[in-house]
């Protein structure tokens, strides 16, 4: 299809600015608030409420207010913690064994006895909070839950999937299907960074090839698929919030090792033998959590690596093609080309590690602050093609170095008024590297009757490039009136994408047959390159663009009915001063330039919510609201890297003999690019061509996607927690990929479709 240069990728392109790019940032900690009364109901004003995170004798000091309310966020998640009503009037109460969930707000709804001879009545939390405060339909699994699942692959997702709303595809590297929705429109974040694939290539869902911590060192995960909070952004089908472990007084910490080989594997089924290689996998690792100073400065670390082994299987090899025939072109290519077209491996080594270490310091009762470090390094192989016959000559690695730094401060500033602030860096350097890259061998493709052998690296790894860096900022407020709690934040986070994909830059040579190999007649040659200087950077998409956030919410409790509803409105808009090249033929023909970008582009995201704890057993809630986010940054990167005058693609379809054709450098056939493809490309003006564009539609607005929900929580007397929510989706503008260059012809197939054909603008 040639009509690829009158391409619009638009319509939705532009449905990347839905936070494709951005992690806006999600809650990280816990809360506790309560309704404090005396004995004849009235407000038990002036009670003082003291907070004691047992394990690492972190404290936090609230007053109870004219309303008998108090609320105290920023707590970290877990426990025990120790909850102490101190009060002039009545007796004092001790409330202990509390626990909190990430994002959850632990409720105390106590009435204080008259004062008498007993100094401190002493209670646990369960008795006091049985349901916890929710607005919209999620599942929080804790250090226990994580710790009795049965995860023998070391991922979240041996976690979450224990949600009956989200589905594993093992058919697509376990990607998870949320609510229905594609694993693209998730969001992964590890203490507020976040971790899913910014740029949309991955199937997994994540940056890099495997989970980029460590197992061991998640606390507790949540589920979240409609989170009414408006600091909650980038995804519209479902949140995965994670939290990391930290260091207490007391040390803490484990080991683990496994380990696997061939002889530990079948080796035949049905009576047929598999060759599984030569090989061991071990995987190993540690976390300790420890004081560096007591009651105040904490260290938590985990550690893992695994040296694993990836396995091969070569469909068609011995049966479709024989070995004779794989020997002739093994022995063609020594003798003709100088070229070792490798083996068939049945296994390979890979390897994989991570690194996170975490500070947290209890600078005094009103500031706590945490930083977060990780590190991931991690590659497999891929046999590229392998649905025909490959060597490994033809395998390349597909690996990612992933590094991020996340600083957190927590600040009491009045009995009121408390702030969080976040400042997060993180950058991916994407590996797509061709296993024998260096010997300067292009793709070599045999057809042998309806099977193709292929040699020499895979023509898309040949210029295969992609690094990304990200800067965020997080500032927020919470502040109490009375009932209220209002909530104002703003958040900043700026992506700088580095992504060169180009293929055929050392070429790729198609042959009818063996004797057309040995003969050195390749039907076709293709060749790309940048225009005027054959140099593939020059064709690489490098662009940044910044997300801005600002939301307001006001949460009120009506006391008597145990009913909070919030109400906010989350706004996001984006800035970039970096446009794709201009393309004049584009506009010539279509009325509008290809250059378009997202500066400017905005939406304003209402949600409100409520939950009504009906009492002790029952907890209803729900909400409405509007989500964007989860569109990978590819589709923006294409409208960079595709102008159409950039990059030139050229064949050869002389079927003339490599041996006697010119080449460029030291002449070698299939080493060297034919002299006249790479002097065509040369002679082409800079910005001169009249290929293939994406574009994105000047009238594009930002997808996103309405929440309906309501659900219930009810605890049985025997302690079994059941959870029944329905939630209702509609999409809005929607990512749409519509090839402008295709119109209706005015004819119908057989079944009634119309045909579609090339059409001329204008």
């Amino acid at each position: 299809m040639n009509s690829t240069k009158r391409t619009l990728l638009g319509l939705a392109v532009a449905a990347a600015l839905g936070s494709a790019g951005f992690a806006n940032a999600n809650t990280t900690t816990s809360a506790i608030r309560g309704q404090i009364t005396g004995p004849q109901g009235q407000a038990a004003a002036g009670t003082k409420v003291v907070i004691t995170h047992v394990g690492s004798g972190t404290s936090k000091t609230v007053m109870v207010n004219e309303a008998g309310l108090f609320s105290a966020q920023g707590l970290r998640v877990g426990g025990p913690y120790r909850v102490v009503l101190d009060s002039d009037n009545f007796e004092d109460a001790t409330i202990n064994d509390v626990f909190l969930n990430l994002g959850d707000t632990y409720e105390i709804d106590m009435s204080l006895k008259a004062e008498s001879d007993i100094e401190t009545i002493v209670i646990t939390g369960s008795a006091v909070s049985a349901i916890e405060a929710k607005t919209g339909p999620a599942t929080i699994f804790d250090r226990n839950d994580i710790d009795s699942a049965p995860a023998i692959n070391r991922d979240i997702k041996d976690i979450v999937r224990q949600d009956p709303r989200v589905y594993l595809d093992e058919t697509g590297s376990d990607a998870i299907q949320c609510a229905g929705s594609h694993p693209r429109f998730n969001s992964l974040t590890l203490d507020g960074v976040r971790m899913n694939d910014r740029f949309g290539l991955n199937s997994n869902g994540y940056p890099t090839t495997r989970i980029p911590f460590s197992f061991d060192a998640i606390d507790q995960v949540a589920v979240e698929l409609a989170p009414f909070d408006v600091v909650y952004g980038g995804f519209t089908a479902c949140n995965f919030n994670a939290v990391t472990k930290s260091g207490e007084n007391e040390v803490h910490g484990g080991v683990f090792y496994d380990y696997t080989s061939d002889s530990l594997r079948g080796d035949e089924a049905d009576g047929q033998d598999f060759d599984n290689g030569d090989y061991t996998e071990k995987r190993y690792g540690f976390n300790v959590g420890l004081p560096l100073i007591k009651d105040e400065l904490f260290l938590f670390a985990a550690y893992e690596k695994l040296e694993g082994a990836q396995l091969f299987e070569y469909p068609g090899l011995g049966t479709d093609v024989t070995t004779a025939e794989l020997e002739r072109i093994r022995q063609i290519a020594s003798d003709k080309y100088n070229y070792d077209i490798g083996g068939n491996p049945a296994s390979m080594p890979v390897e994989d590690e991570k690194l996170l270490v975490k500070l947290d310091w209890n600078i005094n009762e009103t500031h706590r602050a945490a930083v977060t470090y990780n590190y991931n390094d991690g590659f497999a192989l891929d046999q590229s093609d392998e649905s025909q016959i490959t060597f490994d000559s033809h395998f390349y690695e597909r690996g990612a170095e992933f590094t991020s730094l996340v600083g957190a401060l927590y600040s009491d500033w009045t009995e009121d008024f408390s702030t969080e602030l976040r400042i997060e860096s993180s950058e991916l350097d994407n590996r797509q590297q061709s296993l024998d890259a260096a010997s300067g061998f292009a793709e070599a493709r045999i057809e042998i009757g309806n099977t193709d052998v292929y040699i020499g690296p895979d023509d898309s790894r040949q210029s295969n490039d992609l690094n990304w860096e990200n800067f965020s900022l997080k500032l927020s407020g919470t502040y109490y009136m009375g009932n209220h709690k209002f909530i104002v934040g703003y958040e900043y986070s700026e992506l700088d994408i580095f992504n060169l994909f180009m293929q055929h830059t050392v070429g790729e040579y198609r042959f009818g047959s063996i004797d057309d190999f040995d003969a050195g007649t390749p039907y076709r040659i293709y060749y790309n390159n940048s225009a005027g200087t054959n140099n593939p950077n020059d064709v690489a998409a490098s662009f940044s663009y910044a997300q801005n956030t600002v939301y307001i919410q006001d949460e009120y409790v009506f006391d008597d009915v145990d009913l909070t509803i919030m109400a906010g409105l989350r706004y996001d808009w984006y800035t970039s001063d970096d446009r794709p090249r201009h393309n004049q033929n584009f506009q010539d023909r279509y009325g509008f330039s290809n250059s378009q970008n997202f500066d400017g582009v905005d939406i304003l995201q209402p949600r409100v919510g409520f939950s009504w704890i009906v009492n002790d057993q029952l907890e209803v809630h729900g909400g409405v609201g509007l989500y964007s986010g989860g569109n990978p940054n590819v589709w923006i990167s294409n409208s960079y890297s595709n102008d159409g005058i950039t990059q030139i693609g050229l064949q050869d379809r002389s079927g003339e003999s490599l041996f006697n054709k010119d080449l460029i450098g030291q002449g070698r056939p299939i080493y060297d690019i034919p002299q006249a493809l790479f002097d065509e490309v040369a002679n082409t003006p800079v910005g001169g061509g009249d290929g293939d564009v994406n574009a994105i539609n000047p009238d594009f607005e930002v997808p996103s996607e309405w929440k309906y929900a309501i659900g219930a929580t009810y605890e049985t007397d025997d302690e079994y927690v059941l959870t029944a929510d329905l939630l209702y989706t509609r999409k809005q503008d929607s990512a749409l990929i519509n090839n402008i260059a295709y119109g209706d012809s005015g004819q119908t197939a057989p079944d009634g479709r119309p045909i579609f054909e090339q059409v001329q603008p204008g």
